[in-house]
């Protein structure tokens, strides 16, 4: 008589009818139980960024370090779900302060856009602060990254077209405006004098797009100036040292294998994830990060193009 055990529950084949139909239905159980199991798993998975969530219940002050307004991710708190792309997760708690960092870039009608929804949750912001060293992404670098994206053949990235990677670029080369750069007339128009002929014969000569105005682009900043007034943080260096002895949680927009060093370059993304990147992007000396927590997947996936593993 063979035997077959699945899950605990052995079925002997050719035994008694009545055992076998009782194995059955203990077989039946496991496999809607297992289903069930994998259902959770599954859902758990879709908001796997609330790890961070959940540690940043604990945190006094959450610094975002690098990346942009990216894909985002989802929390579910209080019953209710939540979609963040730039703003850290812990502005859900009152007792935090989040501070977007000078790693990171900023495309303000983004940033905006993310605010205002959340403010239709009930979300307050008045935790919230923006360092002035940001770097802001222009309607330019979106249509940068969005022609580059189309014209890359099989060299294209995968990139979310936000004008992430181009903003980068330019922070790189020393023609980006700062969110500093809003609030000083002087500084923006020297900047803009500079900035805007490199940027027009950029867009015209090498990608066919159309140039901008120094009326535009000073319209726009006035804009901005606005937007991030309530915000932005001149004052980042006292706020850091009054933290210093208290709960950070530093918190990045990606995985490891998206660095831009020790990833699967060139399918990257443009700053550094790592934890090593936590000290350049928030203003803390590397003596300050005394734990690096590493999430991995349970299944894996793949952002943008290139090798499957991230």
């Amino acid at each position: 008589m063979a035997s077959k055990n699945i899950k605990g529950i052995t079925i002997e084949i050719g035994g008694n009818t009545t055992k076998l139909q009782d194995a059955l239905k203990g077989v039946d159980k496991a496999v809607y139980s297992l289903n069930s199991d994998l259902k959770n798993l599954n859902q758990a998975l879709k908001l796997d960024p609330s790890n961070t969530d959940l540690l940043a219940q604990k945190a006094d002050l959450i610094i975002r370090y690098q990346g942009g307004c990216n894909a985002g991710h989802t929390v579910v708190a209080n019953g209710n779900t939540y979609k963040f792309h730039l703003i850290p997760s812990g502005i859900l708690y009152d007792k935090a302060i989040c501070f977007i960092g000078a790693g990171t870039v900023i495309h303000p009608e983004s940033f905006e856009k993310e605010i205002n929804e959340l403010k239709l949750q009930g979300v307050k912001f008045n935790n919230l602060k923006v360092s002035p060293l940001a770097t802001i992404t222009m309607p330019y670098h979106i249509e940068v990254d969005g022609w580059s994206e189309a014209n890359s053949g099989k060299g294209k990235i995968g990139t979310t077209k936000r004008g992430i990677g181009p903003t980068y670029t330019d922070k790189m080369s020393r023609i980006a405006f700062k969110i500093q750069d809003l609030y000083s007339m002087d500084a923006l128009n020297e900047k803009i004098e500079m900035i805007l002929p490199i940027k027009n014969k950029t867009l015209e000569k090498v990608y066919g797009l159309e140039p901008y105005t120094k009326e535009c682009i000073l319209s726009m900043c006035e804009k901005y100036a606005e937007l991030f007034r309530p915000y932005v943080c001149f004052e980042w260096q006292d706020m850091l040292n009054r933290f210093k002895d208290k709960t950070v949680l530093f918190e990045g927009a990606q995985g490891v294998m998206l660095d831009i060093d020790y990833g699967t370059y060139p399918f990257v993304t443009s700053s550094n994830p790592i934890g090593g990147g936590a000290a350049t992007g928030s203003g803390y000396g590397p003596t300050m990060i005394e734990e690096v927590i590493g999430v991995s997947k349970a299944y894996l996936t793949r952002v943008g193009e290139g090798p499957f593993i991230t």
